[in-house]
């Protein structure tokens, strides 16, 4: 029996976008340059998958929902063999595309878009381009500059390897079930000098811990990493995180990184 459609699971943050336009939108945002393979992330019905197959690339689709996985493969015959029913965020994505560049799109299930970024940095010098939808506010927070209030964690360690751009708003409407939330699109372009001249773990550690106090200024958000006095005189640590650039993160990575020596 052939399935009509997927009934949207409340635990898995289900969405369906049905406006065909925006689905088109989001698939056109990628320029294809650098890689032959496309991976979509929580397929659903396929509304964006339909795009992507008439792309000149080979598209994947890795679905958790069994139920999905049935529709896909019964409507999507050009996705035979292409379909991981598997978890994203455990799966190892070299089983599939064995150290190969490949780009990641997606409507995004909003209960793990931020885990899905953090584990695509993972594979960071794999995937040169990364486009999707997001809750509005996390869109925006990835994209956001110093000195927004929204500037954060995310925002640093996206940006240190990635080019961001905010594309566009989407309304409530456009899914079925509608979320309570708008959401946006964004694109992440990698940086064609995207190796960090620092410690990537130590950068991860001293993003995290002065945005985990943002109301403090660097030198009080810093202080469990035991800095010399002298380096603490550095006017750097007068400013709070959201106050720091990107670019000026790695810097004091590379001045702590000196200071340890």
């Amino acid at each position: 029996m052939t399935m009509e459609k997927v009934k949207a699971k409340k635990h898995l943050g289900q969405h369906f976008l049905k406006d065909e336009t925006i689905a088109k939108q989001i698939a056109d945002s990628l320029n294809l340059e650098g890689y032959d393979s496309v991976l979509e992330i929580g397929p659903g019905m396929g509304v964006l998958t339909k795009y992507l197959l008439e792309k000149p690339v080979t598209t994947y689709a890795i679905e958790i929902d069994p139920e999905s996985v049935t529709y896909l493969n019964e409507n999507f015959p050009k996705l035979k063999d292409k379909i991981i029913s598997k978890d994203f965020l455990r799966f190892n994505i070299n089983e599939v595309f064995e150290g190969k560049q490949f780009a990641i799109i997606g409507n995004f299930p909003y209960n793990i878009s931020t885990q899905i970024v953090f584990r695509a940095l993972e594979y960071r010098n794999q995937i040169p381009e990364f486009a999707g939808m997001f809750q509005k506010e996390v869109a925006e927070r990835i994209c956001s500059k110093k000195g927004s209030k929204v500037y954060g964690i995310l925002s640093v360690l996206t940006q240190a390897f990635y080019d961001t751009s905010y594309l566009f708003t989407v309304d409530e409407n456009v899914f079925i079930p509608p979320p309570k939330v708008k959401s946006g699109v964004l694109r992440l372009r990698r940086k064609e000098n995207f190796t960090l001249p620092c410690n990537e773990k130590m950068l991860f550690t001293v993003v995290k811990m002065a945005f985990q106090q943002r109301r403090k200024t660097m030198r009080n958000s810093l202080k469990s990493l035991n800095l010399s006095d002298s380096l603490r005189e550095d006017s750097i640590f007068d400013l709070r995180p959201e106050q720091l650039s990107v670019e000026q993160f790695i810097e004091l990575t590379q001045k702590i990184e000196a200071n340890a020596v």
